[in-house]
C-alpha cells in the first residue's frame, strides 16, 4: 500500500448484543473490559480513516463512548453482519468508493498488520470483495466443518468457500486420513472483509444464493452472483475470535500470558 493510500480506507465492526452463543457479547468483560472495546483498539491501531461501531444497543455505545470510534445505531432486525453494516454505510455517509474493512466484533486479536492487507487488497485491485486466509496445517482443522477452507484461482481471486475440505486429496486420503497430505496447498478462511461502500449496498440488497443456504457461508452469494473475492494471505495470524464461553476463558488466558 503506498503510502499516500495507507489511511485511505475505513473500518466497520458490526456488533450486536444478542449473539446466540454468547449473549450479550460485545460487552462480555475480558480482563476487566468489555469484548467490544478491544476490538476497537485492534481497528484503531490499523491506523484507518475512520473507525466506526455497528452498534444495536444503547449499552454498546456507551462502553466505547470515550475510545476514539465513532458509533452507528442500527436496527436489531438485521439478518447478518453485512445487513448491519451496509446501515451503518448510510449513516455514516460514506461515498460509493469508500474502502470498508468489514471487522468482525468478536476478534480483540485481530493483528493490525492483517486489517490494512484487506484495504490494500481493495486499494491496489479492480475488484469487489477482499479477505485473508491462512494455510492450514493440521488434518482435524482440515476436516472440521466449523473451519471454513477456500481455492483460489491463479489471480488469487477465490473459487469457491466450503466447510469441506477443498481441494479434496483423493489419493492421499484413499490412504490415511489421520494427517495433512504431503502435497499440495489447503487454505483456511479468515472471516475479515473489505468492500467499497457502494458494493456493500448491492451485496445487502442480493438475495440468499442457493450454495449460500447449503453451506450457510454468506460469501457465498457474492461468487454465485458473478463477483469477484480477493484472497491474500494474512500477513500475521489470526488468533481464534470469541464465540462461547469456552472461548471467552481462552482469551483470558491468553491475556494473561501475555499473548493477547
Amino acid at each position: 500500500m503506498s503510502t499516500d493510500t495507507a489511511s485511505d480506507f475505513v473500518v466497520a465492526i458490526p456488533a450486536r448484543y444478542a449473539a446466540s452463543r454468547l449473549p450479550g457479547k460485545p460487552l462480555r468483560m475480558l480482563a476487566g473490559e468489555p469484548l467490544v472495546l478491544h476490538v476497537a483498539r485492534r481497528a484503531l491501531q490499523a491506523g484507518a480513516r475512520e473507525v466506526w461501531v455497528a452498534a444495536d444497543d444503547e449499552r454498546i455505545a456507551a462502553a466505547i463512548a470515550d475510545c476514539g470510534v465513532r458509533v452507528a445505531m442500527t436496527s436489531q432486525d438485521h439478518a447478518s453482519g453485512t445487513d448491519r453494516l451496509a446501515e451503518c454505510a448510510r449513516i455514516a455517509g460514506w461515498s460509493d468508493d469508500t474502502v470498508v474493512v468489514n471487522l468482525q466484533g468478536d476478534e480483540p486479536f485481530a493483528p493490525a498488520a492483517g486489517i490494512r492487507a484487506v484495504a490494500a487488497l481493495m486499494l491496489d485491485g479492480d475488484i469487489e470483495m477482499a479477505t485473508l486466509a491462512a494455510p492450514v496445517t493440521d488434518v482435524e482443522t482440515l476436516l472440521d466443518p466449523n473451519a471454513v477452507k477456500l481455492v483460489r484461482a491463479g489471480n488469487g481471486n477465490a473459487l469457491y468457500f466450503s466447510r469441506a475440505p477443498i481441494p479434496w486429496p483423493r489419493d492421499a486420503f484413499a490412504r490415511d486420513r489421520s494427517s495433512m497430505p504431503g502435497q499440495g496447498e489447503w487454505l483456511r478462511h479468515i472471516g475479515i472483509y473489505g468492500y467499497r461502500a457502494g458494493f456493500l449496498q448491492r451485496f445487502a440488497a442480493l438475495p440468499p444464493g442457493r450454495l449460500e443456504q447449503i453451506e450457510s457461508l454468506e460469501q457465498l452469494r457474492v461468487l454465485e452472483a458473478g463477483y469477484r473475492i480477493a484472497v491474500g494471505i494474512t500477513p500475521e495470524p489470526f488468533p481464534p475470535g470469541v464465540d462461547t464461553p469456552e472461548d471467552l476463558a481462552r482469551a483470558e488466558s491468553w491475556i494473561a500470558a501475555g499473548r493477547g
